[in-house]
């Protein structure tokens, strides 16, 4: 699970029964130009000549980008190599089913997420939870399957959890108290300091009294599908960032939200018709080749067959292909962006001939099933039958498994941990594969991770894998935005609000 998201995509197709569908494999075809209006990309509201930018990445940071600097009042354009926006947050066509390339879920604290959606009129088509509930069942006990619950009340923090920690059996008394004193210890941390940076969370755990099975039952379960690594491989810093802000901010933090739309409604098709209003010009399709000074001291951005000229440029691409762009002497160090490493997710996709599960979620211990989500309606399955997606983070163990093996894993998986799936016919199985689903959050990686200025003026960066201090998320994703587009519309002279203060 991926909750806050990243970016990456695939055009849409319809891979035949069991097949394996792999991200990043859009056949080559002809650029498509999605202009936006022209009496609005002539608009100059800054009483002078008009500021261009090219944005370059159409995943949520370029698309955030580009509406900030077009609201603003300068004439974008926004480069897309693939035929879609959304980056790894997208959907594609299987049969008669729309798919989520994989689950993605955001929290009530990813305020700059939950902005994205309001300004594409898509936060009803994305619902909060009304409060924290997490079924979580454990199927190795010993006296049988149990089923415990992480939900909260609306008692001020830290107590808002206090409820749920006392009542919950995948833990012994002892291991709950223990819970609570780390979690005090957390909240008094500040995920920024760097020496959080250079130690891992599993350590810091084991320092806080931790046991083995409290990292599995509870830091984990949130950990590796918020991070995509377990405790082990997890900057301190991160998981700091995470825990603090989730769980120990405010009552309602960790409130769960997540699509009941396909992705690709939010993250392209209402995005696209909101940058269409603003006059973004939309090239899909379309891969910058070269950026590069002009004479004049302006950008030039090279495309098949085209050259483009703008006043700033916002590079909103993956660290591997940003580096490749990046002209001599805009970081002092490139090469540390290579060293920025990726860690995959593996989304499994089964479709059953019955309703086997009541629920909208559930995450499992005792089991290497992860997550499992309830896709059937957002998918417009039709004919009876329930479509699952079960979500697995941190799978490099498993991301180049074949899909006959996966399915010969999983789908007893499944029947171990509901009941109604023994004996249900399968009608489909397939796989989705993000191998640089995210940046890997090692210790360490948050010194390489750039800022959103560079040191060659008008060219700007984003991505989740900027210093954002989150993970890599849809949050994370859409604050690089901001970043980016207010560090060039202040340097543009451009007078703009930022719309989430403290997303700075």
């Amino acid at each position: 699970m991926n909750p806050e998201g990243t970016e990456r995509n695939t055009r849409p197709g319809t891979p035949g029964e069991g097949a394996d569908r792999a991200a990043g494999t859009d056949p080559g075809t002809a650029p498509v130009s999605r202009a936006g209006r022209a009496a609005d990309a002539g608009t100059d509201t800054g009483g002078g000549r008009q500021h261009s930018a090219v944005v370059v990445g159409g995943g949520l940071a370029g698309i955030t980008a580009a509406l900030r600097l077009a609201e603003s009042g300068v004439r974008v354009t926004l480069l897309e190599g693939r035929p879609r926006l959304g980056g790894l947050a997208f959907s594609f066509r299987r049969g008669d089913l729309t798919v989520d390339n994989g689950q993605h879920v955001y929290l009530r604290c990813c305020t700059a997420y939950r902005w994205f959606l309001d300004r594409v009129d898509g936060a009803r088509l994305a619902p909060l939870q009304d409060r924290l509930d997490v079924p979580v069942l454990d199927v190795a006990h010993p006296r049988g399957p149990r089923l415990g619950r992480i939900r909260r009340d609306n008692l001020p923090v830290p107590l808002h959890l206090a409820r749920s920690l006392a009542g919950y059996p995948h833990l012994s008394l002892a291991e709950r108290a223990s819970v609570g004193r780390a979690a005090l210890a957390l909240k008094k941390l500040d995920p920024a300091d760097p020496a959080l940076d250079g130690i891992d969370f599993a350590t810091w755990l084991g320092r806080h009294g931790q046991s083995p099975r409290t990292v599995e039952a509870l830091w984990d379960l949130v950990g590796i599908p918020t991070l995509n690594a377990p405790a082990p491989q997890a900057s301190m810093g991160l998981a700091a960032m995470v825990f603090k802000t989730g769980l120990l901010s405010e009552p309602g933090a960790a409130d769960i939200g997540w699509a009941h739309v396909p992705l690709g409604e939010l993250h392209d098709t209402r995005a696209a018709k909101e940058l269409d209003a603003l006059g973004v010009r939309t090239l899909l399709r379309t891969k910058a080749e070269r950026i590069s000074r002009t004479d004049e001291g302006r950008w030039a951005v090279d495309v098949p067959g085209e050259r483009i000229e703008a006043d700033a440029v916002v590079l909103a691409v993956p660290q591997h292909e940003t580096h490749g762009l990046l002209p001599e002497g805009a970081l002092d160090d490139p090469d540390r962006l290579l060293d920025i490493a990726t860690a995959p997710i593996l989304n499994l996709h089964v479709v059953y001939d019955r309703k086997v599960l009541k629920r909208p979620f559930f995450t499992a211990l005792g089991s290497p099933v992860q997550w499992v989500f309830d896709r059937t309606d957002s998918s417009g399955l039709t004919g009876g039958g329930q479509y699952l997606a079960v979500s697995q983070s941190a799978a490099q163990d498993e991301i180049d498994e074949p899909v006959a093996a996966l399915r010969a894993k999983y789908l007893p998986e499944l029947e171990r941990l509901l009941p109604a799936a023994r004996g249900a016919g399968v009608r489909d199985f397939f796989v989705t594969r993000e191998r640089t689903a995210t940046f890997a959050p090692a210790p360490g990686v948050g010194r390489l991770r750039p800022g959103a200025r560079t040191r060659a003026p008008g060219l700007y960066l984003a991505g989740a894998w900027t210093a954002t201090g989150w993970p890599a998320t849809m949050e994370g994703a859409v604050r690089s935005g901001f970043s980016a587009a207010g560090a060039a519309l202040s340097a543009l002279g451009r007078r703009h609000d930022h719309p989430l203060q403290e997303a700075v």
